[in-house]
């Protein structure tokens, strides 16, 4: 069977487990989702030790927190939500909101992630009667294919129809390429290309952003706490989370007090400009693009890759960069996909933010940044100017993603970048994405009907 025949074959099984799958009531769909929720989370242990074992990206610990609490953040997210039939209803409009499938959708799983991204797009995919089709990064192929396993067990336990969630074997560009050809929807949630390739693909699609999460220290804040937060945000999973804390832009008269709040977190911190050349070098050794030997890798790895010694219990690695050099003018104001942060200084808060703004524009524009203040004002000034399509306030930033379900944005492994990112939506990716909603129109009440000086009246 070629890669042609291949597809033909996995598109067929979808449409025809899509036809059965229709009749499902919103209670035979939520059973199913709490199902796969549910097993995901007794396999969580096994998916954590096979994916770093796989891969050898990022580290067990993390992985264990991602895949436990993530099946918690799905279900809690989508129980109780209407997505089959009539959904709602504007009455005073005289309409009502009718869901149904988009069909076949296609999920391109990135090897940073592959567990929960599966698990995620299943679920929203499936709320929606959906049927998915999951291909894997050639680097990620067991530990993927085992998720798409574990998911189709608790559904055929359930009765569900076959092939609802299906998984390609042998991953191969071309044959992810034809998967979205001839898919009706496509989740990208891969690197840069494989995104763009998804928007070129002639069908509509949901991409991600590169992150490059910048992290804004006002005046008189909890220091201890913000670098605490900073830390854990950063060093999660070995760096490898797009949403992970990417800067500490602090003031510049208390750089000393916040230094000492950063050794108090096991951070090994350099100020010399020549050792910090020479963690640049290693990250960046063409001056732009990440080392990929660097990526999810330990802090002790990619200290012994530049030659500094550090100690046994070392958190992340920051690095001084000069605030003229914000931007484009050093490439550690990119995205640094390993636990290694940058630290800036700034004289005002409003500089601070300029220096954040231009890290962005230079990498990551459209993801998330982090404010850590006092004062809801300097907030929404973060908030409406920086291009971020996610504004954290006082939390670390791996919360963009909202894995412990302490704000209100939706749990995802999809996170929107907008026009900014060159994305389609710029917030994170739900089931409400995934369904058509139809509206049923009455005709209003010609009482209701506005005439022509109430349209044109102040």
């Amino acid at each position: 069977m070629n890669q042609q025949e291949l597809l033909d074959h996995l598109v067929a099984n979808a449409r025809v487990a899509l036809k059965e799958f229709e009749p499902y009531t919103q209670e035979q769909v939520d059973e199913l989702i709490k199902a796969i929720c549910l097993a995901f989370k007794e396999h969580a242990l096994e998916f954590s030790k096979e994916v770093v074992e796989e891969t050898g990206l990022g580290d067990y610990d993390s992985k264990v927190i991602k895949n436990t609490g993530s099946p918690d953040g799905v279900w809690y997210a989508l129980k109780g939500k209407k997505s089959v039939g009539i959904i709602g209803e504007d009455k005073e409009q005289g309409l009502k909101y009718v869901a149904t499938p988009k069909g076949i959708l296609s999920s391109v799983a990135p090897t940073t992630n592959p567990n929960i991204t599966v698990l995620f797009n299943a679920a929203f995919g499936l709320k929606g009667r959906n049927v998915l089709i999951v291909a894997p990064h050639p680097r990620a192929k067991k530990t993927t294919m085992h998720t798409v396993q574990v998911i189709n067990d608790a559904l055929a336990a359930k009765g569900a129809p076959k092939n609802l969630v299906q998984c390609i074997e042998e991953p191969s560009i071309e044959l992810t390429q034809l998967l979205m050809q001839n898919s009706d929807v496509i989740i990208a949630t891969g690197g840069a290309g494989m995104v763009k390739s998804a928007y070129s693909s002639g069908h509509p699609a949901f991409g991600v952003g590169p992150g490059n999460v910048q992290t804004i220290f006002d005046r008189d804040y909890d220091y201890p706490l913000a670098v605490a937060q900073t830390v854990e945000g950063r060093k999660l999973d070995n760096g490898l989370i797009c949403a992970c804390n990417q800067s500490f832009i602090i003031p510049e008269e208390e750089e000393e007090n916040i230094v000492a709040c950063m050794k108090e977190q096991k951070v090994y911190y350099v100020g010399d400009p020549a050792e910090v050349d020479q963690f640049r070098k290693v990250l960046f050794p063409d001056g732009r693009h990440i080392n990929k030997d660097v990526v999810g890798q330990s802090v002790r790895k990619i200290a012994g890759m530049a030659g500094v010694t550090i100690p046994e219990d070392t958190s992340i690695i920051v690095l001084k960069v000069d605030r003229a050099n914000a931007g484009a003018a050093d490439p550690l104001c990119g995205e640094k996909m390993c636990p290694v942060a940058i630290e800036i200084t700034y004289d005002t808060f409003k500089h601070a933010v300029e220096i954040a703004k231009a890290n962005l524009l230079y990498e990551g524009a459209g993801h998330s940044a982090v404010v850590h203040t006092n004062d809801p004002k300097k907030a929404e000034y973060c908030g409406t100017t920086l291009p971020v399509s996610r504004m954290l306030v006082n939390q670390p930033g791996v919360f963009a993603a909202n894995p412990a379900l302490a704000n209100g944005l939706n749990p995802t492994s999809t996170l929107g970048c907008g026009s900014w990112g060159n994305n389609s939506i710029s917030e994170n990716l739900t089931y409400e994405h995934l369904i058509n909603i139809s509206r049923i129109s009455c005709l209003k009440d010609e009482s209701t009907i506005p005439t022509q000086e109430q349209i044109w009246e102040d």
